[in-house]
């Protein structure tokens, strides 16, 4: 194989062939092509692109790099969920269990956390025993006994995404359209469920800035997903704040609790309600969206749906009672507020800067080895467009030490405002379906 002739082409803006796209994802598997020359590829595609038969062809070599996982031994249509992630977004959390709750097998393979958004392993691992590493035939079982799994990517699931993300972080190849559809369609379809649902973030707060490139990818995704034989549909939501009031891994956790017992702050619940119906008509038990919110309604309201996702911790090792005593979960030592230093309407102007917060205390990683602290985080008082006057607590900082909260109140403070005129709300979430 000459990888330069490959390289060459693409950065010529030429089209590659399916056998070019192998030879690249199984070379750099085996060992036999370098990392600088992976990133030469890499910095061509992002700045050229890729046409939509070239991301399918990227997207199914990458998945064929290892295992696929079969699940037809689980009755049902398996369902998965997907986020792009963002500032506080916690719904994966509280959407499983109800879906599974509502009979539809959800069969989770999730990441963690990078940069500013969280991850939901992070955030499930903040619970004392939390494991997330279970075998092929215990992920089977569970999902078959329960109605929900959840487990993070192994070495033998799409190996080949798994060595070009770590890449692509190191040379500022993250955000491509092609290369963000071939990630995170390749480890779905390497899952092995029957269908997809995407949540696709935008904003401030998200990877993609604007609802134009979140569309885009959305539709990509869906194409991909439907040449691959799966059901899709996408749920596009905004990030141009935090969802919900707590930022950070185990104050996230406690919030999509205090979800599953019928208590979600008003935005949370507004993407519950795009979401989870999705999930439940993916899985075939009704093609009615607003029966389908009917019965997600009565899974929250009985209690079905938070005890599904205290068997699932229990399943997974877990201590299941963290869902009625929040002080099981790790403890930050500090605790410090941020208040109004005028009257005014609150004016969340850099979402990801909220997110910053969150590493700033050492809850968030730089790279995906890193050890995080699962207790800090920020409980937000106030939401964007509220009227506040001087001295109301705006946050309040759970951190591990003052000169940690110290560095998070400036970058809090220098990603809002306080000003006299109330901003126009911000649509949260609209449907794109297959």
């Amino acid at each position: 194989m000459n990888f330069i002739h490959t390289i060459e082409k693409k950065r010529d803006k030429k089209k590659l062939s399916r056998e070019e796209i192998n030879d690249f994802i199984e070379g750099y598997v085996a060992g036999e092509i370098p990392d600088y020359q992976v990133s030469s590829l890499l910095m061509a595609v992002y700045l050229n692109g890729c046409d939509e038969e070239e991301t399918f062809e990227l997207t199914r070599a990458m998945a064929g790099s290892g295992d696929i996982m079969d699940l037809s031994g689980i009755p049902g249509i398996k369902v998965d969920k997907h986020s792009t992630g963002g500032v506080g977004d916690k719904v994966t959390l509280i959407a499983a269990p109800v879906a599974a709750a509502c009979g539809v097998p959800v069969a989770k393979m999730s990441g963690r956390g990078l940069g500013f958004t969280g991850g939901t392993i992070d955030k499930l691992e903040s619970i004392p025993g939390f494991s997330v590493e279970l075998s092929n035939d215990e992920f089977i079982s569970q999902v078959k006994n329960i109605g929900y799994a959840l487990i993070g990517q192994t070495g033998d699931l799409a190996p080949a995404d798994k060595l070009l993300y770590s890449l692509r972080d190191v040379t500022g190849t993250v955000d491509s359209i092609p290369l963000i559809a071939s990630s995170i369609m390749s480890k779905k379809i390497a899952a092995g469920s029957d269908a997809i649902v995407l949540e696709i973030t935008y904003g401030t707060g998200a990877f993609m800035k604007d609802e134009k490139r979140a569309c885009d990818l959305a539709g990509l995704m869906i194409d991909i997903g439907k040449a691959a034989g799966l059901e899709m549909s996408a749920v596009i939501t905004n990030m141009n704040e935090p969802l919900g009031h707590a930022v950070g891994n185990s104050l996230e956790v406690i919030e999509a609790i205090e979800a599953l017992k019928g208590r979600a702050a008003p935005d949370v619940l507004k993407v519950m309600k795009s979401v989870i119906p999705e999930m439940i008509m993916a899985g075939g038990k009704t093609e009615d969206r607003w029966e389908a919110w009917e019965l997600a309604s009565d899974a929250i309201a009985s209690g079905r749906a938070l005890e599904v996702f205290r068997k699932m911790i229990e399943a997974q090792h877990g201590n299941p009672f963290v869902t009625e005593d929040y002080s099981l979960f790790p403890k930050a030592p500090f605790k410090s507020g941020i208040y109004a230093d005028r009257d005014g309407y609150l004016s969340i102007r850099d979402c990801a800067g909220i997110g910053e917060c969150i590493k700033l205390l050492g809850g968030g990683r730089m790279t995906k080895e890193q050890e995080i602290d699962l207790s800090v985080g920020l409980e937000l008082k106030v939401k964007n467009g509220d009227r506040v006057s001087k001295g109301d607590c705006l946050c309040e900082i759970m951190s591990r030490n003052e000169a940690g909260a110290e560095e998070a109140r400036g970058r809090f403070l220098s990603s809002i405002e306080i000003t006299d005129d109330k901003l126009p709300e911000n649509n949260l979430v609209y449907t794109l379906n297959d």
